[in-house]
């Protein structure tokens, strides 16, 4: 899992798909850190991107390094239960405790990618599986 996560990191921003019904969706995420040998992910439980995660888990990742490689990750959204993923993406983060917070009632969700494939890909070349 670490290299999926030092691409991540790497790359900043990363993109993050959903299916909305028959519409797909796609936003920019920076949430993620590796906990347990697992790249963890959060979103908000207030947000669209939850609501279609739990309605299907089917998601893909892509993100792009300066260095013109791009990953593309798939698989299934697996929410996790222990709330030590929550407390650790807000330490990573601590800005985000602002919006995540008793006084708002809002609720980072934190999940995972299981059945997942990860393509590391060359601009112009083969891609390399990471997992």
């Amino acid at each position: 899992m670490s290299k999926i996560y030092d691409f991540l990191r790497e790359a900043g921003v990363f993109f993050l798909a959903t299916a909305d019904g028959d519409q797909p969706k796609l936003r920019p995420l920076g949430a993620v850190l590796e906990l347990d040998g697992k790249v963890i992910f959060g979103v908000g439980d207030f947000k669209n991107v939850y609501k279609q995660l739990c309605a299907n888990p089917k998601v893909e990742i892509a993100a792009c390094k300066k260095d013109g490689h791009w990953i593309r990750y798939t698989g299934k959204a697996v929410f996790e239960t222990d709330a030590k993923y929550a407390e650790a993406m807000l330490d990573s983060a601590p800005h985000l405790r602002s919006i995540y917070n008793e006084q708002t009632g809002n609720r980072m969700m934190c999940f995972h990618i299981e059945d997942a494939t990860a393509i590391d890909i060359a601009v112009m070349g083969e891609g390399e599986s990471l997992i």
